[in-house]
């Protein structure tokens, strides 16, 4: 990071201050306005923050405009091709890929913690069946610091890489536990032997008369979506923890406060949206209508799963997700089914149509990672839950590098405020008896 210059804030000709222009690696120049209340008595004003650097970080970078998505510097490309998730987990964290030692050991770790406290099962029996999977699942993530409060000093690294191992390796966990609970079968124990993608759909899948087998065409495009939604910077869940974690609060109520968030419809819920889209649409032979309602610009009808807020490209994530999402369908031949005819022709009419190419509406990552967490047997309503359990680690990896960070400060954004001025009670005014 270098300051080669500074900027001048003027008004009618007079200089009311000079802040401070930073370089990044890459990207935009930020300038820092730190001091601009104490040289001028003036804020930015910047609703959402989408002009505003709120920390310096190493861990991912986005170019919206060019498509681009790095990991510590590393193409996600080639991550989603050449890595497993565990080695992207440790990449986050740590900063680096991991050799075979040191892989070996921290998938090691991971296996080791995969269980939760026994007690921590009660807490399911006082969610009602039908509570959706993302609420119980902010109960619960949220209850791991009476569980495991002997690592909670945030102060010291080696308290923070036990709170790391232990949500990355129960998060999943808890996640099956969620689905299984909600509909009403027993919850299935971790095995060791398995890796982790192959553990976690096993405690999903499997019953205890039923086994699962895992396939490793399926594994392996699971493996793919939580690498692909392993961090995406700053986006509105990880402010949240990062948000909590200035409080000082500890690592597991900042992940519960990120789950919270990403529930928000328009954050973690939009893959189930495209599910939801496409038996809306029905069939087919119906596409033509959704397509003119998509095209009018009167109509409120939206197709969910294409463009994106940042990406003003193509996705980087979604050409990965769709050769893994063809994969899949040609694996459990599902190409014929009508849901997945509906998705390929929707597909289809995107890459070629002038008006969705001009407009740059590519189909994105959760158009197709709903389509293979559905191939996969997921239900929809636990997709949320799966984006959780894939960004997890991304949340602890800023969450770590907030706390390290001798710059960072406790959050507390300005506002503008318009409500009414300085006034006074009503002398003839009567106070109500309590």
């Amino acid at each position: 990071m270098t300051n080669p210059r500074n900027i001048s804030l003027s008004d009618d000709n007079q200089s009311l201050c000079e802040l401070p222009v930073l370089s990044g690696t890459t990207g935009p120049d930020v300038i820092d306005v730190q001091t601009l209340y104490k040289q001028t008595g003036m804020f930015t004003y910047d609703p959402g923050f989408n002009s505003t650097a709120s920390c310096r970080s190493t861990i991912t970078y986005i170019d919206g405009d060019e498509g681009v998505l790095l990991y510590r510097g590393y193409p996600i490309e080639q991550l989603a091709q050449q890595c497993t998730f565990l080695e992207v987990c440790y990449l986050l964290l740590k900063g680096e890929l991991p050799d075979s030692g040191q892989l070996k050991e921290f998938q090691y770790n991971i296996t080791m913690h995969t269980m939760v406290h026994d007690q921590l099962t009660n807490f399911f029996k006082g969610f009602r069946r039908d509570a959706h999977p993302m609420a119980i699942m902010v109960g619960v993530v949220g209850a791991l610091s009476a569980f495991y409060h002997d690592a909670l000093d945030i102060k010291s690294k080696k308290d923070r890489e036990m709170c790391a191992i232990r949500l990355i390796a129960k998060v999943p966990t808890i996640v099956a536990m969620c689905h299984k609970y909600s509909s009403g079968m027993p919850f299935m124990h971790p095995k060791n032997k398995l890796n982790y993608v192959e553990n976690f759909m096993r405690m999903m899948l499997a019953t205890p008369c039923d086994e699962y087998e895992p396939n490793p065409v399926l594994v392996r495009a699971l493996d793919r979506i939580l690498i692909l939604h392993a961090d995406h910077e700053q986006n509105a869940s990880t402010s949240t923890v990062r948000l909590a974690g200035s409080s000082g609060a500890n690592p597991f109520a900042c992940v519960t406060a990120g789950i919270a968030c990403l529930w928000g419809a328009a954050h973690g819920g939009a893959n189930e949206a495209v599910l939801n889209m496409l038996e809306k649409i029905g069939d087919v032979s119906r596409i033509p209508e959704f397509i003119a309602k998509a095209k009018d610009k009167n109509d409120s009808f939206r197709l969910m799963g294409f463009g994106h807020r940042v990406y003003k490209n193509y996705d980087p994530r979604a050409t990965l997700m769709r050769e893994t999402c063809h994969e899949v369908l040609n694996e459990l031949d599902l190409h014929d089914m009508k849901l997945f005819k509906l998705a390929v022709e929707l597909e289809r009419i995107a890459l070629e149509d002038d008006y969705f190419i001009e407009k740059k509406l590519y189909p994105n990552v959760d158009f197709y990672s709903g389509i293979v967490l559905h191939a996969l047997g997921i239900p929809t309503n636990m997709f949320t839950a799966m984006f959780a359990m894939g960004r997890t680690v991304g949340w602890i990896a800023h969450w770590d590098e907030m706390i390290a960070d001798p710059e960072q400060k406790i959050g507390r954004p300005r506002q503008l405020y318009t409500g009414a001025d300085r006034r006074d009670i009503p002398a003839d005014h009567v106070k109500t008896s309590l």
